[in-house]
């Protein structure tokens, strides 16, 4: 995959939104290094209406070329509807992107890993049971031998961000799972329920260290 990271930000190097004065500017790792490839001044001002915003998001668009990745301090509305019609990753963080591009990258690359080492009609899929809140078990998959991993099935899902809650029935705690939460990088909460299941439900993060 492209090793390409669009990041929006502000006057000071910092993550911002889309709302907000500031540049997009365009990552490439190479040999180990970050370094920017292109960047651009997204002009604020103007009614601000809907027709005005897309517009503005047809822009950023063409500027994002094959770029794939987009992270910004807060995508919500027009902008984050019009990145995920495009296939664009939206990630949400607060800093500067050297706090954040070697961890996005490697959740990207694990997440294609992940997508395309199995058939999609082999991995299961979490399920609605309300406006944004997803039930899924991983007991099945964690006393078989299907070849299928928690991180197939999770990653893909948590990457694309679409959910309040997702509540996962397992057996145990699958380990990166719990690293993600113990390092802040999910917001989650385990309980036992019995001898041999837990559930463990994710949230979605506030700003920092948020997908969307």
């Amino acid at each position: 995959m492209t090793r390409e990271i669009a990041v929006y930000i502000d006057e000071n190097g910092s993550t911002a939104s889309l709302s907000e004065p500031g540049r997009l500017v365009v990552y490439r790792r190479k040999m180990g290094k970050w370094s920017v490839v292109r960047e651009k001044g997204i002009p604020q001002g103007g009614s601000g209406g809907l027709k005005e915003l897309r517009q503005k998001m047809g822009q950023v668009l063409a500027f994002l070329g094959d770029c794939g990745v987009f992270v910004g301090r807060s995508v919500t509305g027009v902008p984050y509807y019009e990145l995920e019609k495009a296939g664009c990753s939206v990630w949400e963080f607060e800093g500067g992107p050297e706090e954040f591009l070697d961890y996005v990258l490697q959740q990207e690359e694990a997440a294609q890993q992940a997508k395309g080492s199995v058939s999609s009609a082999e991995v299961p899929v979490p399920v609605e049971n309300s406006p944004g809140c997803y039930h899924i078990s991983l007991k099945e998959i964690q006393a078989g031998s299907s070849g299928v991993t928690s991180k197939q099935v999770l990653l893909p899902f948590l990457r694309q961000g679409a959910f309040y809650s997702l509540e996962v029935v397992c057996s145990h705690v699958p380990p990166w799972l719990e690293a993600e939460i113990l390092n802040g990088k999910l917001v989650g909460e385990v309980r036992r329920d019995n001898e041999n299941t837990l559930t463990v439900t994710i949230a979605k993060k506030t700003c920092n260290g948020k997908k969307r």
